[in-house]
């Protein structure tokens, strides 16, 4: 199986080494305190759902019949969301496994972590930012692991000054909130949703490559289920405050280290950026300047 080179893996390692002391000061998942059942409930596909280790592990299926998914019991208006997920081995065209936050309905708020499924070696994350309905943001990028192998660590941290994607503590998308500049910037109440479904319409090569049934059912593992997050019936604009740990000012911006892994990310393993999709936007999108 081909992967990225010892190079590019040990330069990523560095850097995680790099940005770990800041991220695990507070972001590290606790496993044995949180079960599945404290934070998360089934919501379709409740036949393709195993819950294991007394509830700190979950196996969510896919086969000819149907997925599965799981999400949060309760809405957030600002947090720090993780999960730590070991996503489909082998062929897996047309899997989707998701991770994401969302306020649902037609002009719903939206943050994703989206694993398109691939051909043994070659599956791609996909990111993507909506707001008032509206995404055709997606940012794409192969990873410097096989995430088939053992389970990595996803969050989106979402804060009043910013959103940052991360993969195993290195972040790999940011998006700023520049409503000052006119900008949307994703703010109704959203819940953490979980899933494992047939993309197969769109997902791989642009729909060209379909699920292989005999290979089903496909299986995605998820561990991790603490959240820090602000619940919607907190006090008006509390959500918002510095009191919360992910809205205080060191979360307001990358750090240093941060910026210099984010940078790393962007320059080898992005491979689809919309800003650059001179096809789609002769104009790049109004949000571009500020993000990139």
């Amino acid at each position: 199986m081909e992967y990225l080179s010892i190079f590019g893996f040990v330069s990523v390692l560095y850097l995680i080494i790099r940005v770990d002391a800041r991220a695990y000061e507070v972001k590290g998942i606790d496993q044995s305190k949180v079960g599945f059942d404290d934070n998360y409930v089934v919501t379709w596909g409740q036949n393709n759902v195993l819950k294991l280790n007394q509830g700190k592990e979950v196996q969510l299926s896919l086969d000819h019949s149907s997925g599965s998914g799981f999400e949060s019991k309760n809405h957030y208006e600002s947090g720090f969301f993780q999960i730590r997920i070991k996503v489909p081995p082998k062929d897996t065209s047309g899997v989707v496994t998701a991770f994401y936050l969302t306020s649902k309905g037609n002009t719903h708020d939206e943050v994703d972590f989206e694993f398109l499924g691939n051909k043994e070696g070659k599956l791609t994350v996909q990111t993507n930012v909506f707001t008032n309905g509206k995404g055709n943001r997606e940012q794409k990028l192969a990873l410097w692991f096989d995430p088939s192998k053992d389970f990595h660590t996803y969050a989106i941290l979402w804060n009043p000054y910013q959103i940052v994607l991360y993969v195993d503590n290195i972040p790999v998308r940011v998006f700023k909130n520049t409503t000052s500049q006119g900008m949307n910037y994703p703010s109704k109440p959203m819940q953490v949703v979980v899933s494992l479904w047939n993309g197969e319409n769109w997902a791989t090569d642009g729909g060209k490559s379909k699920i292989n049934w005999s290979l089903a059912p496909f299986k995605a593992n998820f561990q991790g289920f603490n959240n820090s997050g602000c619940f919607t019936n907190a006090e008006k604009n509390a959500c918002g405050s510095s009191a919360y740990w992910w809205n205080t000012g060191s979360y307001s911006k990358l750090s240093d280290s941060e910026q210099k892994a984010y940078t790393n990310v962007r320059q080898k393993y992005m491979n689809y950026d919309y800003c650059s999709d001179k096809v789609r936007f002769h104009v790049p999108p109004s949000e571009c300047k500020w993000n990139n």
